[in-house]
């Protein structure tokens, strides 16, 4: 007999159809009444096993963790907290679960236990939800930009760039570590590598999918990228997945709005797809809240902040307005901000792009024209000849969730800028082409998809929306 998604069956509820149900036990209370969940829903499927009709021997394997099938007929539910419920005439055991071993038990557990479990987490209530959202988000992705005339590209992750000039990557090499080849100038010969030259893990697609916006029009990168930034904090990561648009003929403010259209599509989608998940979340991170010091504690609720976004216009701010607006705020006068703000040009921290959202503004911000140090190289300079056509979007709650910027796209300005900041032009010799082949205003942006799915689910650490995070450290798994 077919089996039947618990979801399904609980929003369908036709009594009286004899089903058969496959999941994973919860709980099994009084050898009567099994809680059976198969991921597809937060919900429990509440079956009832007359005892009498089986072997000791079977319910005694019916433990918490174990796989079964069930067969029964459904009905009303006489009992509280379910409408509907499996009258049980049949046991199947796929797999036991040992009780004194299986480390899931229905009880709270530490998301820091649940990290060294991250393999039977998603077998939680909150671990569950969380990637249930994590899916619904990555599929309104797709939809989003096929919608609107985007192309799927795929960028390569085995690069021979540094996209960001960080120089924080991961080498991709085959050479023996303990004796690798070395040219007459005793430094290790790449030549002699795979690839026959230093290369790396990409940190961005953004110049490879910017030529394919010079050829497509609008295409779109999803996809891993890494960066080996020894930083142990609740942001970051070391492999994340990233969203990065670009787009040929968009100028900044045409990639303004399609970055606000884009996210606020998004959210709206997981409010309207996982509304089940997400009150869950919501419920959670409140009691959360309720151990926290009451100036600690966040002003909105998850979904109000979900709903903060989706129904607002978001604020349009200069750089040197926002720095302006913090020089001049209470928190700097009085020495409350970590890192204070003096001197134009600062690169602004977390706390001070959530307050301008959630304290000045008091809507999501993009900030605009920055200063051309602290940005990348491939950010168009403005004609002050001291800032960039870039711009962040700031978050409530998390601060920058997206950034981007229209290219700059004349050869010379970009060359003298490559020169400046000491980058090999030969490296990028397929990038300048695009310049002096057809070249155009072109604009585009990067979302880190963990800090989406972080501010859509409510979790306070990155190394939780994801399936197996990569940390300093850390790679288990």
């Amino acid at each position: 007999m077919k089996s039947h998604p618990i979801k399904t069956i609980l929003e369908k509820q036709s009594t009286g159809e004899t089903l058969t149900v496959n999941g994973w036990v919860r709980a099994f209370r009084s050898n009567r009444f099994i809680a059976l969940n198969d991921g597809s829903t937060l919900s429990n499927l509440q079956c009832v096993v007359d005892f009498e009709k089986f072997e000791e021997s079977l319910l005694q394997q019916i433990t918490v963790g174990a796989a079964i099938k069930v067969t029964g007929t459904l009905v009303e539910s006489q009992g509280k907290g379910q409408s509907v419920e499996i009258q049980v005439d049949s046991i199947f055991v796929h797999g036991t679960a040992d009780p004194e071993t299986y480390p899931i038990q229905p009880k709270k557990h530490s998301l820091e236990f649940l990290r060294e479990k991250a393999h039977l987490r998603v077998r939680t209530n909150t671990f569950s939800a969380v990637m249930r959202v994590r899916s619904a988000l990555s599929f309104a992705v797709h939809q989003y930009f096929v919608q609107n005339g985007f192309y799927y590209m795929h960028a390569p992750i085995i690069t021979g760039s540094d996209a960001e000039g960080a120089g924080e990557m991961f080498r991709v090499s085959v050479l023996d570590p303990k004796n690798p080849p070395q040219n007459e100038d005793g430094e290790v010969d790449f030549k002699q590598d795979f690839f026959g030259k230093e290369t790396n893990l990409t940190v961005s697609g953004q110049l490879e999918a910017e030529t394919y916006a010079m050829g497509l029009g609008k295409v779109y990168t999803f996809g891993p990228t890494f960066r080996a930034e020894n930083s142990n904090t609740s942001r970051h990561l070391a492999e994340f997945w990233m969203i990065e648009p670009e787009m040929a003929f968009y100028d900044l403010d045409a990639n303004m709005d399609l970055a606000e259209d884009f996210i606020k599509y998004t959210i709206r989608y997981a409010l309207e797809h996982c509304a089940e998940d997400i009150a869950f979340l919501e419920k959670r991170l409140l009691d959360e809240e309720k151990t926290k010091p009451q100036n600690e504690r966040s002003e909105m609720s998850l979904i109000e902040k979900l709903k903060f976004v989706v129904d607002n216009n978001f604020k349009r701010v200069t750089y040197t307005e926002a720095f302006d607006n913090l020089r001049n705020s209470k928190p700097n006068k009085k020495k409350k901000f970590q890192y204070p703000i003096n001197e134009w040009g600062a690169d602004l921290q977390s706390e001070h792009e959530r307050f301008l959202v959630e304290k000045h503004f008091k809507c999501p911000v993009i900030l605009f024209d920055y200063p051309a140090n602290i940005k990348a190289f491939y950010m168009r300079l403005n004609d002050d000849g001291k800032t960039v056509r870039a711009m962040d979007v700031l978050f409530p709650g998390i601060g920058e969730i997206a950034g981007g910027s229209q290219r700059e796209e004349r050869l010379d300005v970009l060359k003298q800028k490559i020169t400046d900041l000491h980058i090999d032009e030969e490296e990028l010799w397929w990038y300048l082409d695009l310049r002096r082949f057809g070249t155009a205003v072109h604009s585009g942006f990067g979302l880190g998809f963990e800090r989406l799915v972080l501010f859509a689910t409510g979790m306070g650490n990155i190394r939780d929306v994801i399936p197996y995070p990569r940390t300093p450290q850390n790679a288990e798994f």
